[in-house]
């Protein structure tokens, strides 16, 4: 099936470019540009994420560019460029989650779990900040959806502490982010109840001691 079959707007020649930017991620000689050039036009392609998705070694290299920067978290030496270009991996990766079509396939392969090495540094430097606000952007797109699918799937990590910290010590846009997810894991009945049980839990430790 071709994604881009009912997309009217789009020529065949624009099409043509979209395929081969998405191969061109395969490829580690022209990952960096076509990262570059798909995070700008994602929007502008309404199915792209099942491309993206269902392309053969697509989401794997998405993903290597993810861990790829991981032994530059602690100590932290990430620079400016090495930050813009993972951050374009995760434009790419926040276009799937928000799909219609590829979020459950999002979730069950776990790939949120990628992400949160990059929500756990403390780093104040600004490529930091960029990461950890473009990784909350990814988990955003998911529980902007209203699922509760997704609810549950986040409450079985370390989202809420993670969110938590960045809410008190972060800047000022990833707190509005983080405090965003947290919001919406409090309206759904899953996440009320998840805080509910972990608040009395904690007060009873507390009597305890």
């Amino acid at each position: 099936m071709n994604p881009l079959k009912h997309d009217t707007n789009s020529t065949e020649a624009e099409k043509q470019a979209i395929y081969q930017l998405v191969l061109d991620l395969t490829q580690a000689d022209k990952r960096e540009a076509a990262l570059l050039e798909l995070s700008k036009k994602r929007e502008h392609v309404p199915d792209l994420a099942p491309i993206l998705w269902y392309s053969f070694g697509t989401i794997a290299a998405l993903i290597s560019e993810i861990v790829s920067i991981y032994p530059l978290l602690s100590p932290p030496k990430l620079k400016a460029n090495q930050s813009n270009r993972v951050c374009n991996a995760l434009a790419l990766l926040q276009c799937v989650a928000s799909h219609r079509d590829t979020r459950t396939l999002f979730l069950n392969a776990h790939i949120p779990l990628f992400l949160y090495p990059f929500l756990n540094t403390v780093s104040k430097t600004r490529p930091f900040e960029f990461l950890r606000l473009t990784s909350l952007g990814v988990i955003g797109a998911l529980v902007k959806m209203d699922d509760s699918d997704v609810i549950n799937f986040l409450l079985s990590t370390e989202i809420i502490p993670l969110c938590l910290r960045i809410m008190e010590t972060g800047a000022e846009l990833a707190k509005t982010v983080a405090t965003f997810i947290v919001q919406k894991i409090l309206l759904d009945d899953l996440g009320l109840n998840y805080i509910c049980c972990l608040l009395y839990t904690s007060d009873a430790a507390d009597e305890e001691d």
